[in-house]
């Protein structure tokens, strides 16, 4: 069922990343109502050049960590609420690449992708009176064809896509509806240098920067694209 974006409210959580910060750019282009970006780190900048891209769009940020307990997620989320009154496209973009890290690896790639999406369903789900939502997961194509040497982060992407196939499946009870877009290797400082687990391959960036890539705008683009197509329970190869 394809979807426009246009007068859409869309919140997109690391919507200053690599990826993000060029998808949000691609998002701008169809003339939302409002863009609220939640982010870890305020880079005023990139906000400036956001909100000069299409001047017609009303774009937000709110601080963010997605590692912080439901309660406090809830507490944002109310806010945006009472704000914008509703909330169309929850996009979950976090992610963090080094397999040092496990508890955070954990935390941010998956635990808070479950949060934030928890957190919305007291807004969204149709039991309660909401009026359902749409929501598009960040994954990866590790999800289903592990970089074996950071078996920490292909797990967590495999994670989020059978999370997200559930949540899809769950729609006719929730209202909302869920897809995964799943980059391939794009050329963001995420994969430039990252820590294998346990050090099994020191060389892994080098590595994995060997095989084909893609620039962050061209993801971007195909992400939007998918964003408009709207296909419950999708899996996206970006």
């Amino acid at each position: 069922m394809s979807f426009t974006l246009t007068n859409k409210n869309v919140i997109f959580v690391a919507g200053l990343g690599g990826i993000g910060l060029d998808t949000s750019k691609e998002l701008l282009k169809r003339d939302l109502k409002n863009l609220v970006i939640l982010d870890r780190i305020e880079n005023p900048a990139a906000i400036a050049e956001l909100k000069a891209i299409n001047p017609k769009v009303t774009v937000t940020f709110y601080p963010y960590d997605v590692t912080v307990p439901i309660a406090e997620t809830t507490k944002l989320l109310k806010t945006i609420f009472a704000q914008l009154k509703t909330v169309d496209v929850l996009i979950n973009g976090a992610g963090i690449l080094d397999d040092h890290q496990i508890e955070r690896t954990i935390a941010v790639n998956y635990t808070g992708l479950v949060n934030t999406t928890t957190a919305i369903l007291d807004f969204w789900d149709k039991r309660k009176g909401g009026p359902g939502g749409i929501i598009c997961n960040i994954g990866s194509v590790t999800g289903f064809n592990a970089i074996y040497q950071v078996p920490v982060y292909s797990g967590t992407k495999a994670a989020v896509v059978n999370f997200t196939s559930s949540l899809a499946k769950l729609a006719p009870i929730t209202g909302v509806t869920a897809y995964t877009v799943n980059p391939g290797i794009t050329r963001t400082t995420l994969v430039h240098t990252f820590n294998s687990w346990l050090d099994v391959e020191p060389q892994v960036a080098e590595k994995l920067l060997a095989h084909p890539t893609q620039p962050s705008l061209a993801c971007a683009e195909n992400f939007v694209k998918a964003i408009e197509l709207n296909q419950n329970g999708a899996i996206w190869k970006l």
